[in-house]
C-alpha cells in the first residue's frame, strides 16, 4: 500500500526522484523523533511535532532543496535566504553527489535548535 507521503517522491522525475528519496532517508535517520508528514503538498519533516525542514524543487531550476523551517537561527555559507524572514534552503545538485557531510551537518544543527532548547517544543 502506498502511503500518502510516498505520492511526492513517485510523481518526481529522475535524478531528482532518486535525490529526494536519499534525502528522506538520510533526514529520517537523524533521530528517531522524527516523523515525515505532507504540508502544503510537499513532504515536512517533524521533530517531536514541530515542523524543521521540507523537501521541495525549485519552481524554475527544478533542482531539489531542503528548507530549513528555522533557518533564521542557522549560519552557512550555502544557505540561501532570499526574500524569506524565516526560512533557508540547501540546495542540492541532483547530478552530482550529494555533500553528506554539510547535509548532516546542516540538520545536526536544525534540530539542535530543539534538543538544545533554542527553539520550544510545545
Amino acid at each position: 500500500m502506498i502511503r500518502e507521503t510516498d505520492n511526492y517522491y513517485l510523481s518526481q522525475q529522475d535524478p531528482n526522484k532518486s535525490c529526494l528519496l536519499a534525502l528522506r532517508k538520510i533526514i529520517l535517520e537523524q533521530d528517531n523523533a522524527i516523523t515525515e508528514t505532507r504540508k502544503w503538498g510537499m513532504p515536512c519533516f517533524c521533530y517531536r511535532k514541530k515542523m524543521f525542514c521540507f523537501l521541495r524543487t525549485d519552481k524554475k531550476t527544478k533542482k531539489p532543496y531542503i528548507l530549513f523551517v528555522e533557518g533564521k537561527h542557522l549560519d552557512h555559507p550555502q544557505l540561501e535566504q532570499g526574500n524569506r524572514s524565516r526560512m533557508k534552503i540547501f540546495t542540492i545538485a541532483p547530478n552530482s553527489d550529494l555533500s553528506l557531510n554539510t547535509i548532516r551537518f546542516l540538520l545536526k544543527k536544525a534540530l539542535d535548535l530543539y534538543r538544545k532548547g533554542t527553539l520550544k517544543i510545545e
